[in-house]
């Protein structure tokens, strides 16, 4: 029998979350202000085999589908946090380990994420765009040179989306880049700096660190913070 709903689990991932607290702390505090919410071991348990649909339907229920301009970009979180103290001693230049990509989908006007691929190892930026634009189709999505790829601009142009996307150096080939760059609009393009707004101000909210170890815990980790941040 459950003893706990989802919602109960969910609201205590969220406040971990932007408190940056452990699964005990958090516990903790609720249970001091009057909450029934599940204990510590539980509440690792749901992030273990929470899939990432359910995240990612708990994400599209923070914003509205009707976008106009979204843009696509990805940034990296670090595995450890070091004392950069420490590490001037011992000669390193920065933390150990490989970084969690994210690849994200952001509402230019509203500043909302839309849709998030995480990724442990390391894989290219155009990998993640069609799962990115399943979830939420706008009309006009911009990006950097990064995601400057035929293929990109081929699922674009079949799903009626405009893709504002600079051509990369030297490089003018393929039938749909060129059906697209003929409505790039510069000023539009510069809506891509909403993204890295976002970016910021989840860092500066929930930290630019995760503190999971395995895939699947980082990947609720970072969800619980962009749905936390919407």
């Amino acid at each position: 029998p459950k003893k706990y709903e989802f919602w109960q689990h969910a609201i205590a991932l969220l406040v971990r979350a932007i408190c940056q607290l452990s699964y005990r702390r958090v516990s903790w505090l609720l249970r001091q202000l009057g909450q029934d919410v599940p204990t510590y071991s539980a509440l690792i348990k749901m992030t273990q085999r929470m899939p990432q649909n359910l995240w990612q339907r708990l994400l599209a229920a923070t914003h509205n589908n009707n976008v106009q301009v979204a843009a696509i970009d990805s940034t990296f979180f670090a595995r450890s946090n070091p004392s950069y103290h420490y590490l001037r001693r011992i000669g390193r230049v920065g933390p150990v380990g490989k970084p969690v990509k994210a690849n994200v989908l952001v509402d230019t006007r509203r500043k909302k994420v839309l849709a998030v691929r995480i990724r442990v190892l390391p894989k290219g930026d155009c990998a993640d765009v069609p799962a990115l634009l399943e979830q939420c189709a706008p009309r006009i999505v911009v990006a950097d040179k990064g995601y400057d790829s035929e293929a990109v601009h081929e699922h674009c142009f079949d799903k009626g989306i405009t893709s504002m996307i600079p051509a990369r150096c030297n490089v003018k080939r393929g039938f749909y880049r060129r059906k697209q760059l003929k409505k790039f609009r510069l000023r539009t393009y510069h809506r891509r700096e909403m993204s890295e707004c976002k970016f910021s101000s989840s860092k500066r909210l929930c930290g630019s660190t995760v503190r999971c170890r395995r895939a699947r815990t980082i990947r609720a980790e970072l969800f619980a913070r962009f749905i936390a941040g919407n």
